[in-house]
């Protein structure tokens, strides 16, 4: 039997000095006690402790040495650690808990609250959904975007003809203002399935405005990577974007617009954005023609360069007039 050079004090305030027998050694642990002099130390006793290398031997030296310092081994050795109790509990009060089911999400419902505000289909009603799930842009922020829109084309009456894209459109209300005032085809872009069959297409069937509409059901940003194989190789005239004001950015998706095959010289955009957020004097080769505030809502118009210049005489004229007056 090896014995170990140096001692273990042990928490029981005896030294141990543990052994290990060799493989072919049988029979239980034992436990020699001698006392060891230490100059003129009173004497401490020392455990010489014997075992073999299994778990079985290893078992019944703890109960031997429980057992020789008065603790009883099959309490000790039964009690769970506190880490086992606590998973223990836990997995009791998840059995006991009871998981509830999701409740369902209620049926989306629409009503018609918007109105085409000019053109061929003035006054008819448009479908909109109930609640915040699409926020249609205001009739007044649309009734001021083309009359701006018509006053810069030339023509107060009516929109000069082309293409519009309704970007974001959700209930369509934009385009289908754009085609009662004279656009000859609107493309319409809303990646939501059931804003698409059950609120967009059913105003553009009561308007009868269908055969001259494309509905793109698919994400903005993918729209504008694809722009040539969607929508064709020629800019548009008009371009509406009014997206849900927390979840884009503004900077980074007019960048994308105007580095896309979607604007041309002669293009007008309309943006609706809310409050606290800056937008540029310009839009790739489109300069600012309008920036206005209504309440929590800002709408800003970029045009063409002779579309600034005709707005800028107008309101020359326009100054004259009052001054002559």
């Amino acid at each position: 039997m090896a014995v170990s050079s140096s001692p273990i004090i042990s928490p029981f305030g005896v030294n141990i000095i543990s052994a290990d027998l060799g493989s072919s050694s049988t029979g239980l642990p034992r436990f020699n006690f001698c006392s060891i002099q230490r100059n003129n130390r009173r004497p401490s006793p020392v455990i010489v402790l014997s075992s073999k290398s299994s778990k079985e031997s290893w078992s019944e030296a703890k109960r031997v040495l429980m057992e020789q310092y008065g603790f009883n081994p099959d309490e000790a050795l039964s009690e769970p650690s506190p880490k086992s109790k606590r998973k223990k509990e836990l997995k009791e009060a998840g059995k006991d808990k009871q998981i509830a089911p999701k409740e369902p999400k209620p049926p989306r419902t629409t009503h018609k609250l918007l109105t085409v505000l000019g053109g061929k289909a003035r006054r008819m009603k448009l479908l909109s959904p109930k609640g915040m799930d699409v926020r249609p842009m205001m009739e007044v922020v649309k009734g001021a975007a083309f009359d701006i829109l018509q006053a810069a084309g030339g023509c107060p009456a009516s929109l000069r003809p082309g293409r519009w894209l309704d970007l974001y459109s959700g209930t369509g209300s934009v385009g289908i203002e754009a085609i009662s005032r004279g656009c000859s085809e609107v493309h319409f872009v809303e990646m939501d399935p059931w804003v698409v069959s059950d609120v967009l297409r059913p105003n553009l069937e009561w308007t009868g405005f269908l055969d001259v509409s494309v509905i793109h059901t698919v994400r903005v940003e993918k729209f504008i990577e694809r722009a040539k194989q969607l929508a064709g190789k020629e800019p548009f005239d008009y371009i509406s974007v009014t997206p849900p004001y927390m979840e884009v950015d503004y900077a980074v998706l007019m960048d994308q617009i105007s580095n896309s095959a979607l604007v041309g010289e002669d293009t007008f955009i309309v943006v609706e954005y809310p409050l606290r957020t800056d937008m540029l004097d310009s839009c790739g080769c489109l300069v600012k023609i309008t920036d206005r505030r209504f309440g929590r809502t800002h709408l800003v118009i970029y045009g063409p360069k002779w579309a600034e210049k005709k707005k800028k005489k107008k309101e020359k004229l326009l100054r004259g007039v009052a001054v002559e007056v």
